[in-house]
């Protein structure tokens, strides 16, 4: 069985990371949707309401295409989290350059401590490209609309947040 861990705050879960889980479930038999937790980003969203709300994201999915999915919290080394979770492949979205260049040290430092672990990178869809959780924050704090970029269940729970 081949597993894939896609990581991710997910402070929210947005349509881009959507996106992402939806393709890479066509690579892997089981997606692990790893939940990190870091406080260096100061999250919005405490890590349970996190869980939850992937969680309930990703039903739908699995709903749809009858695939696996587990959602995973973790707080130790991606490469450690992959090992955890026996998985053999690492999904990483990327949207522009800026991606690229520090998912490309990860790729290395990665590769140095387990050579079994490959990465794979997803280009987000052009029509996601521009979606970041900051953004969606952000938008939704100063009260915007945010509709065009998570789940109406997403834009819910934004909206009662900053309520």
């Amino acid at each position: 069985m081949r597993i894939g861990l896609y990581p991710g705050t997910f402070d929210p879960i947005t349509l881009g990371h959507i996106d992402i889980i939806q393709r890479a479930m066509a690579l892997v038999d089981r997606l692990v949707i790893g939940v990190a937790i870091n406080k260096d980003k100061n999250p919005l969203f405490s890590l349970e309401e996190r869980v939850a709300m992937v969680t309930s994201e990703c039903a739908a999915i699995t709903a749809k295409t009858g695939g696996e999915i587990q959602v995973h919290p973790f707080d130790n080394l991606l490469i450690h989290c992959a090992r955890d979770v026996g998985a053999s492949v690492i999904v990483r979205g990327l949207r522009a350059v800026a991606d690229f260049e520090y998912e490309f040290q990860m790729v290395g430092m990665n590769r140095a401590m387990d050579a079994n672990v490959e990465t794979v990178f997803l280009m987000a869809d052009a029509r996601r490209q521009a979606i970041a959780s900051r953004l969606v924050k952000e938008i939704a704090r100063l009260g915007g609309d945010v509709s065009k970029f998570v789940t109406p269940d997403i834009d819910v729970a934004l909206r009662e947040r900053f309520a």
